[in-house]
Formats: structure tokens, sequence, C-alpha cells
């Protein structure tokens, strides 16, 4: 069996869309690492996305596992022409799309992004890779808010709609453990 432990990337204090742009985070709350570093297992692999703000948050968890390489499968989804733009801004450009975007997730992408579904099947394959190459070892992800939301939806088996319901807080814990035929969900949102 293998249990995964995804972590979300420190804050950004941005108050936009922020997919693939490499932005700064913000981990000076080094006694919150702390509590969520006492919170993970001591044994199996740490790894993130290859954009900064998880690396970052990797490196400041200071775990004792082994690192593996950025995977960039653990990416967040790609925003494409709406990336670092408000809500606000791209409903006066693109208000019928971006509603769909919201209102129906799936199919739907902004001009030169991802869709929500080609975004888990993407997440659904990285993921699928690591359990396959560390079969009943422990996995620390360090990720995005999507991400964390991709696995939480594969293992509701419910739409993306339903699945958004869920908060995840920077620098919380979501385990989902898979033992070879079953999928299982022990904390979501978990702040140490």
């Amino acid at each position: 069996m293998n249990d995964l432990y995804f972590i979300r990337h420190g804050p950004t204090h941005l108050k936009s869309m922020v997919g693939w742009s490499d932005v700064e985070v913000d981990l000076s709350d080094t006694e919150k690492l702390a509590r969520l570093r006492a919170h993970l297992p001591n044994e199996g692999y740490v790894i993130s996305s290859d954009l900064k703000r998880a690396v970052a948050t990797a490196d400041a968890l200071e775990l004792p596992q082994t690192r593996l390489p950025h995977d960039p499968a653990l990416r967040e989804l790609n925003f494409g022409d709406w990336e670092l733009k408000t809500f606000q801004e791209i409903d006066r450009e693109d208000h019928e799309r971006v509603f769909a975007f919201y209102d129906d997730p799936g199919q739907t992408a902004a001009p030169n992004g991802e869709s929500w579904d080609g975004f888990c099947a993407r997440v659904n394959r990285g993921v699928d890779r690591l359990i396959d190459s560390y079969p009943n070892d422990p996995l620390i992800i360090v990720c995005h808010f999507g991400v964390v939301m991709s696995q939480i939806q594969r293992v509701e088996g419910k739409g993306a709609k339903h699945t958004m319901r869920h908060n995840i807080d920077n620098l919380s814990m979501t385990q989902i453990s898979y033992d070879q035929q079953t999928w299982s969900i022990h904390k979501i949102n978990f702040s140490a």
C-alpha cells in the first residue's frame, strides 16, 4: 500500500490565476512548517512539482527522506492566456468562457491553457508513475491546489464541481492511500 501525503505549497499572496508562472513563495511561518513536518512519516520519498513555490516549500520542510527529481507532471493547471490575471480582468475579456470554466469544469480551457479534464489526466499519470516506481513506500508530494483537488476527485469518484467544495489551504496536508485496488482518503486539508 502507498500512503500519499499531498502538501500544498506555501502562500504566494497573489490574487490572480497562478498556474505555471514561477512566483515567489512566503515560507516565513517556520513554526507551521515544523508542525507539518511532525505529522509526516520519516521514511519513503519526497517529490515536488518543478515550479519554484513547490520546490522551495519542499526544501523548507527539511525532510529526511530521499528527494526525487522535481516532476513537471505535478504542476498546477496551465491557465494559458489567463495566467496572472484576476477573475475580474478575465471576466471583462472572456465572460462566457470564464463562467463555463467555473460552472462546468471539464473540457473548458483558458485560451492556450489546459482543461480540467486534461489537467487531471496529466496529474493522474504522474501519480500512477510514482506509485508504480515506489510501491509500498510513503510518498510526500509537494504540489499545488489543483493537484490536490484532482486526487480528491479521483478518490471520491465525483465530478469536479463536487470536488471544488473542499478547501485546500497553503501548507496543508491531504493524505490518500492506494492498496493496488482501492483508493482511500484519510485527511483533507489537515493543518498542523
